[in-house]
């Protein structure tokens, strides 16, 4: 099993930045991809970027150019570095990881863009 735990969540103002990190355990050997997803009060879960084990990057068109993924080759840590931040960032961001065809997720860590 795989367990991931989130850090870095706070409350920032418009344009600022924040860095989230995700911290893995366990039998990580068999992660293959590593991302983030948010959760906005009222609305589904959605994805905003992963990498894959081959370092390729995918992001949601709403945070492409502010946000960058990034994942150390342990495999054991995903950051993800938010810039330009916007009130429409404000969210629980959660840690996933795609384990043996299994989806894992961290406990979450608010964000919360103030404008």
């Amino acid at each position: 099993q795989v367990r991931l735990v989130e850090s870095g969540g706070g409350l920032v103002q418009a344009g600022g930045s924040l860095r989230l990190s995700c911290a893995a355990s366990g039998n990580i050997a068999n992660i293959n991809s590593m991302a983030w997803y948010r959760q906005a009060p009222g609305k589904q879960r959605e994805f905003v970027a992963d990498i894959t084990t081959n370092r390729g990057t995918n992001y949601a068109d709403s945070v492409k150019g502010r946000f960058t993924i990034s994942a150390n080759n342990a495999k054991n840590m995903v950051s993800l570095q938010m810039n330009s931040l916007k009130p429409d960032d404000t969210a629980v961001y959660y840690c996933n990881v795609l384990w043996i065809g299994h989806n894992i997720w961290g406990q979450g860590t608010q964000v919360t863009v103030s404008s």
